[in-house]
């Protein structure tokens, strides 16, 4: 039994355009040193799946940087590996044009050459904007063993729990896991199975699948098709367990990123299973505090330099701390440089932001204040 993945690379890019105006959600910085394109790599080679397509849009040019050859996941190989595919393929004929995919269906048929390629007998696919670290096997073997069409991962939440509620599908699940329906998310709903976006189903009925799409111009997975499809196949869900996020809005990334400040949500999105996040490493020094630092329930990157007081906050390689300045309950990205006396709450700032002296920056958790990559404040 072989198995390849397919990762969807700017599917929500919408969603969060302050941090994709330069990258794809792919690529977004997460958690210090990741991106989130990590989680559905780790996810797939955890699983023994090493041969690897990631759909891209625009904007991709750091996600290219970041990927490399694969060799930090284990996937520069000369059989199997990451393969990069092209946006520029229509929904007609699959031929080559100047026209960019427009949706998730438009885009699995621009991976058909490398679906019928791959030879693999079952396709993963995955979004990046979910947050999770799972056991793929266990997925593939219950799709095997069930005879489902499709088995789409779900994850049961209270709507208490919600971080978001943008683009939230849920599933309603009938006896064995047998999925009657797939509908938006609404208020009001107490406890809810989560479409994770993550879905598993044999090369051939995909192929299938995308024969369906060219014949009847299909525009929508789940409504066009899945829907369609519900009453004939078996499309089955496998409930996921682990711990779960799902990034669709700068407020999302923001609330995500802070739960990673407790142990409980390292220990259950980094080590699960004894299954780790990988990513592309770097050689830095170690932090360099100095002797009037004070640093309290943060998370601090290699390369940095702290000479005064984090608190509550994320820091990513290269970020520079002034004498005298304070940075609460903020993420501060790579390289970002703040100098003397600046008092900084609930930021979210993107890479090489310089922050000058005696600077007041202020968000709120419900809305942190953003400053763009490269900005001078």
């Amino acid at each position: 039994m072989k198995v390849a993945g397919l990762i969807f690379s700017n599917i929500h890019d919408g969603c969060i355009p302050e941090m994709t105006h330069f990258r794809t959600m792919a690529s977004i910085p997460f958690g210090c040193r990741y991106r989130l394109i990590d989680f559905a790599l780790s996810n797939m080679v955890n699983s023994g799946i090493t041969n690897v397509g990631i759909i891209t849009h625009y904007n991709y040019r750091s996600l290219l940087d970041h990927i490399g050859t694969g060799k930090d996941w284990d996937l520069s190989r000369r059989s199997g590996g990451i393969k990069i595919i092209s946006p520029y393929v229509t929904a007609f004929e699959n031929q080559v044009s100047g026209k960019m995919y427009e949706n998730r269906l438009e885009a699995i048929v621009g991976a058909s050459s490398f679906i019928k390629r791959c030879g693999a007998d079952y396709i993963v696919m995955s979004d990046c904007d979910v947050i999770l670290n799972i056991d793929l096997n266990e997925v593939v073997e219950d799709h095997i063993n069930s005879g489902a069409y499709i088995t789409l991962v779900t994850k049961k939440l209270k709507s208490s729990l919600l971080t978001t509620e943008k683009n939230m599908k849920v599933v309603k699940i009938g006896e064995n896991n047998r999925v009657l329906d797939i509908v938006n998310y609404k208020k009001g709903q107490r406890d809810i199975n989560v479409n994770t976006n993550i879905m598993v189903i044999s090369r051939f009925d995909l192929e299938e699948l995308i024969s369906d799409v060219l014949s009847h111009s299909y525009r929508d997975l789940t409504d066009d098709l899945f829907l369609k499809k519900l009453k004939k196949k078996l499309f089955r869900a496998w409930c996921y367990d682990g711990w779960y996020d799902y990034i669709s809005s700068l407020e999302s990334y923001f609330k995500v990123s802070m739960k990673l400040l407790t142990p409980e949500a390292r220990e259950g999105l980094f080590y699960s299973g004894g299954r780790r996040i990988y990513t592309k490493l770097r050689n830095s020094a170690p932090v360099k505090y100095s002797s009037g630092a004070m640093v309290k329930n943060s998370l601090i990157a290699d390369g940095c330099t702290i000479e005064g007081c984090v608190e509550n906050s994320i820091l990513f390689r290269g970020v520079h701390v002034g004498k005298g300045s304070v940075v609460r309950n903020s993420i501060l990205l790579q390289d970002t440089f703040v100098s003397n006396d600046a008092d900084i709450n609930c930021t979210i700032a993107d890479k090489n932001v310089v922050i000058k002296d005696s600077r007041r920056l202020s968000g709120h958790d419900t809305m942190p204040f953003f400053i763009t990559k490269g900005t001078v404040v």
